[in-house]
């Protein structure tokens, strides 16, 4: 990660390197409430400070609005609204993760705003369980597995799914 004069962060989409051991993975913590959720690294382009939104009429609740990411308009998910949770209050902690992924043969850039973030983190694959069937307060499918880190565990998302456009994109169509 690399600091910029605006605050700022960058994280590099680089694939690990040659000698990396498979049997780890890196990921983005952060919080939403009280949770600790991650990321892999992988999907993550940049950390920005959270700024003004554009409000787009007619969105789900989840999302905030777009905003002008060097020429591009971005999608800006609440992810705590989209886990059916209250929205929390910006604070000088609160950035928007700038995540990538891919629909069908397309890149598509959305951000989402976490109250705060942690550490990019290295979880050995052993240590990642599966997700529970119950009790996490989200979807499971959004869940790709429970990291254990330091005695705690870490809510391992499926970007994919939390950020799933074909769904996202349904439910933003107005029923008559």
């Amino acid at each position: 990660m690399t600091q910029t004069s605006s605050s700022q962060v960058v994280v590099a989409n680089v694939p690990p390197p040659p000698d990396a051991d498979p049997q780890f993975h890196q990921y983005l913590t952060f919080v939403l409430g009280a949770e600790t959720f991650a990321i892999g690294i992988l999907s993550i382009k940049e950390i920005i400070e959270y700024s003004s939104l554009t409000d787009v009429p007619m969105m789900p609740p989840y999302v905030r609005g777009v905003i002008n990411l060097r020429g591009a308009v971005v999608p800006v998910i609440d992810l705590a609204v989209r886990f059916n949770r209250a929205a929390a209050p910006v604070t000088k902690r609160t950035c928007i993760v700038i995540i990538e992924i891919m629909v069908g043969q397309e890149r598509q850039v959305i951000g989402i705003v976490v109250d705060a973030v942690n550490e990019v983190l290295d979880i050995p694959a052993a240590d990642i369980e599966p997700p529970p069937a119950f009790g996490t307060g989200i979807r499971t499918d959004f869940i790709l597995g429970m990291g254990k880190v330091h005695g705690k565990f870490v809510i391992v998302l499926n970007v994919n799914h939390v950020l799933a456009f074909d769904e996202l994109a349904h439910l933003t169509v107005p029923t008559a």
